[in-house]
């Protein structure tokens, strides 16, 4: 049976048959500064939902350049270089960015809010009727680690 969402590469596939936790689309610097992009569709996964059947064949980079320990590493393929998923050192979470990491975006469920947005950044608010957050929402509870 086919998992419902299935991402990654030729070489490392990643799938899960779980939902999101979280679940919204990213303003954040790190995320346009790994992405290039404006804003970003994120979606986290508890640590054990997001399957990865060949870790042996993962490349880790940290995520954000600024705080190299910090918790949260980039995956990329070592054979082709695609990326993953982001993975969490902690075992709290792994993240999904659906139209980089090789997913069916349309699969996932739409972007419930707008995080990391702060009015410095130079553009208006979204307006798109989702909320709209300086952080992740206020509701999330981060998952307990391994």
């Amino acid at each position: 049976m086919a998992a419902k969402y299935a991402g990654g590469c030729a070489h490392v596939h990643v799938t899960s048959n779980a939902e999101p936790i979280d679940n919204h689309e990213c303003h954040c610097n790190v995320c346009k500064s790994v992405t290039g992009q404006h804003t970003t569709h994120v979606a986290f996964f508890n640590y054990g939902d997001l399957n990865v059947d060949h870790p042996e064949k993962i490349n880790r980079v940290p995520f954000n350049k600024d705080n190299p320990n910090g918790p949260l590493e980039i995956c990329v393929c070592a054979d082709c270089g695609a990326a993953l998923m982001l993975d969490d050192k902690q075992k709290r979470i792994r993240v999904a960015v659906p139209n980089i990491m090789g997913y069916d975006d349309a699969a996932f469920p739409k972007a419930s809010y707008h995080a990391f947005w702060d009015e410095t950044k130079g553009y208006p608010s979204p307006t798109d009727g989702r909320p709209v957050y300086g952080g992740l929402q206020p509701s999330f509870v981060w998952p307990k680690g391994a």
